[in-house]
């Protein structure tokens, strides 16, 4: 399928681009000092709604959201003026702060909750009816499939888990390696390991997009999408001669 030219997942290529500057700087440099970084230098990133996830929130009844890396909040933003209540996560203050000065000059304050916050160090609180991950990829060390398990077992009965994955190379991307393998939503579906009772899988395949470059350039991508759905009531009361599901591996 295609998505919308030009959109907020083409400034992923910004993203590509500066981690190329990680090996030389992880040594002496933090993730959050390098987001901090890159959101410094990039005023304008982030600030556009990816179209997966417009596609997909569209048609849902409003209720409450977690953006997870939401970078200045194009997503939140979009969401939060569809009616939802979003939380919004992301490691670098400063794209934090950028999002709440947009949520407050569209009148949309009151919807959004932003927090500068590690997700290799814990997941937020709360349970929600859509949990979105767009392009959630880092140069720094974070255990990925954790935190999307986590976010799973965030979601209230019957609320969806969308992954959006980078598929394919940009001509412009720094990474140019023929052989860099893009796991497929399959394989991402699998490495979570969930409950496909509990959390079954809605969507699982690739959707191509033009995309345009840093220097104006254009190229068709593909992008992996995974929607998951949670089915039971995750906070179920346990009894005494009942353990607490273990957590899925």
């Amino acid at each position: 399928m295609d998505s919308t030219e030009s959109t907020a997942a083409d400034e992923s290529a910004a993203a590509d681009e500066s981690a190329a500057a990680v090996e030389s700087t992880a040594a002496v440099e933090s993730a959050e000092q390098f987001w901090e970084r890159h959101y410094r230098t990039h005023r304008d990133w982030g600030t556009r709604v990816n179209p997966l996830l417009a596609e997909t929130a569209a048609p849902l009844l409003p209720g409450t959201a977690l953006d997870l890396g939401c970078g200045a909040g194009g997503d939140a933003v979009w969401l939060a003026r569809q009616g939802w209540h979003v939380t919004a996560v992301d490691i670098s203050a400063t794209a934090v702060e950028r999002l709440r000065e947009r949520a407050r000059h569209l009148g949309v304050a009151d919807r959004v909750t932003a927090a500068q916050h590690d997700l290799a160090g814990g997941f937020p609180p709360g349970r929600f009816d859509l949990v979105s991950a767009q392009y959630f990829h880092t140069p720094f060390p974070l255990l990925r499939t954790h935190v999307l398990r986590a976010a799973a077992r965030s979601l209230r009965p019957g609320g969806l888990l969308l992954i959006v994955d980078h598929g394919s190379t940009a001509p412009w991307s720094w990474n140019q390696d023929p052989a860099h393998h893009f796991p497929t939503s399959e394989e991402v579906a699998a490495d979570l390991g969930l409950d496909p009772a509990r959390w079954p899988v809605l969507r699982a395949e690739t959707a191509r997009r033009r995309a345009t470059g840093p220097g104006g350039e254009t190229a068709t991508v593909v992008d992996n999408v995974l929607l998951i759905q949670s089915t039971a009531d995750l906070l179920r009361p346990t009894t005494g001669t009942e353990r607490p599901d273990a957590e899925e591996h």
